[in-house]
């Protein structure tokens, strides 16, 4: 009998690597925009290829009610992860990170608007200790300077674009796994050409060595393998189960963050990411009896 690969462990793999990807990012020198549209064009080519090789066709015939949708996720995810290579700049990996991971409570939020989900008193109880938390990681009251506000303003503004990704993937229907994935990418290629031939332009000429190998690592690993792997293993895990998987990616995130950057938290701040995570990881679980 042929062993078959832990679904989970094909989730928690990726996750645990996405959360080391603040320091990569922050070794490259060339722009948010730019570094967004190479991290695209890396991981486009690296699915690409998979799907070539494992000759898995692109059902061309349903793609055509998807295309504006595909556009527009495409577009979200790009500038998603544009935001977020800003908010490394300005704040430290974990403040950015948890500020992130508020997209779970917003697309809590915005389910029962757009898909006419009941909101339960549980829910409403983890976004306001949610919201709680991203209040304390903002230090008001004092404690925090105008350079983290502006971090944990992009890592917000990230998270928003990051929900908008999840909730137009819902009315994606033709489309699903590794494909749609691929098709994002190629939309995000589309809409961040004419973004950063307007703005910074090609500077590659600029970066070092170290720089380099940071940016092939961030396209191919931590984008091409790490999306492979993490629809692979989705394809056998209930999601309920891989959603909780994914706070993997966070905790890493403030690990390195903490003991490899030396990058400062405060109690107030420890006290707020643990009202992120906690709570939306308890939005996260059904009891038996609910499914």
């Amino acid at each position: 009998m042929s062993k078959q690969k832990d679904p989970r462990l094909l989730i928690i793999l990726p996750m645990a690597i996405f959360g080391t990807l603040g320091p990569f990012v922050r070794n490259i020198s060339v722009s948010s925009g730019e570094l967004a549209l190479y991290r695209a064009v890396l991981a486009a080519l690296m699915i690409g290829s998979i799907l070539l090789i494992t000759k898995q066709k692109i059902p061309v015939g349903k793609l055509k009610k998807e295309i504006p949708l595909l556009l527009l996720s495409g577009a979200a995810m790009g500038f998603n992860w544009i935001f977020l290579f800003q908010a490394y700049k300005f704040t430290t990996v974990s403040t950015a990170t948890l500020s992130y991971y508020f997209a779970p409570v917003i697309v809590t939020l915005l389910c029962p608007i757009l898909f006419k989900e009941k909101l339960t008193l549980k829910q409403i109880v983890c976004f306001i200790f949610s919201t709680l938390g991203i209040v304390l990681i903002t230090g008001i009251g004092g404690g925090i300077d105008s350079s983290d506000l502006i971090g944990i303003g992009f890592g917000l503004a990230a998270a928003v674009l990051y929900a908008s990704v999840v909730l137009l993937n819902k009315f994606i229907k033709n489309v699903g796994g590794i494909h749609r994935t691929f098709l994002q990418f190629i939309a995000a290629i589309v809409v961040l050409i004419p973004y950063v031939a307007a703005t910074s332009g090609v500077t590659l000429g600029s970066m070092n060595g170290t720089g380099w190998i940071c940016l092939l690592f961030v396209g191919i690993v931590h984008t091409g393998i790490c999306y492979s792997l993490y629809f692979t293993g989705l394809k056998d895990i209930p999601g309920q189960k891989a959603a909780i998987l994914s706070y993997v990616d966070p905790l890493v995130a403030v690990v390195i963050s903490v003991t490899v950057l030396s990058e400062p938290m405060s109690i107030q701040q420890v006290i707020g990411g643990i009202l992120i995570l906690g709570f939306t990881l308890l939005n996260e679980i059904t009891p038996a009896r609910e499914k």
